[in-house]
């Protein structure tokens, strides 16, 4: 399941947010000029600016943009009517799949200062798709697969390990392609899972 990219834009708004993503991943969001993206996209000043105001409202609708895209994508796969830790080993892979397959994406997500240049934007973890990812270890909780821990802990331990690799994965260190160590994540998941079933014996014993 691949994302395409500003889905919610026509051809030309997607040339602009694309160039931009792009620019803003090589150059750094201040480093960028509308004259830039005007370049890069071919598409006019007038144009760009009629369309996305000035280059903050335009680095926020690229930020809002590839968000919805992949919440749309999460809900998809977190709303089937398969079990929580099915579901959560299916986010994984589609993680390491889509860092793999768009790491401009990840990195603007990841690494771009979203907070210096959007100062009233939500932090990253505070949207949808997140959320998504925590009610999901939630829910799995609910059904006793998953220990009884804080949901952001346990969130952090179910999802950090993805997202830290794929990190690594950005920052060269990682040689592999993200997806050659989906196995190892899913076997680290199985851990938590076993304490999820000690819990549940627990409580069934009591």
């Amino acid at each position: 399941m691949s994302l395409t990219p500003f889905a919610d834009q026509d051809a030309t708004g997607r040339r602009v947010l694309s160039a931009a993503l792009r620019l803003f991943v090589e150059k750094g969001y201040f480093n960028t000029s509308v004259a830039d993206i005007v370049r890069a996209s071919g598409v006019s000043t007038g144009a760009i600016y009629h369309r996305f105001g000035d280059k903050q409202h335009l680095a926020e609708t690229l930020l809002d943009s590839l968000m919805r895209g992949i919440e749309n994508q999460f809900a998809t796969l977190l709303t089937g009517d398969s079990d929580p830790l099915t579901r959560i080993r299916a986010l994984i892979r589609l993680m390491l799949q889509q860092a793999e397959a768009d790491p401009q994406m990840v990195t603007f997500i990841l690494y771009a200062r979203h907070r210096e240049f959007l100062p009233e934007h939500p932090p990253i973890c505070a949207l949808r798709p997140f959320e998504l990812m925590r009610d999901l270890v939630t829910e799995a909780q609910r059904a006793s697969l998953l220990p009884d821990l804080d949901p952001l802990v346990l969130s952090a331990q179910v999802f950090g390990p993805t997202l830290r690799l794929i990190q690594a994965r950005i920052d060269g260190v990682l040689p592999r392609p993200l997806p050659d160590y989906e196995a190892d994540l899913l076997r680290a998941l199985d851990y938590l899972m076993q304490e999820g079933d000690r819990n549940h014996a627990a409580a069934a014993m009591a």
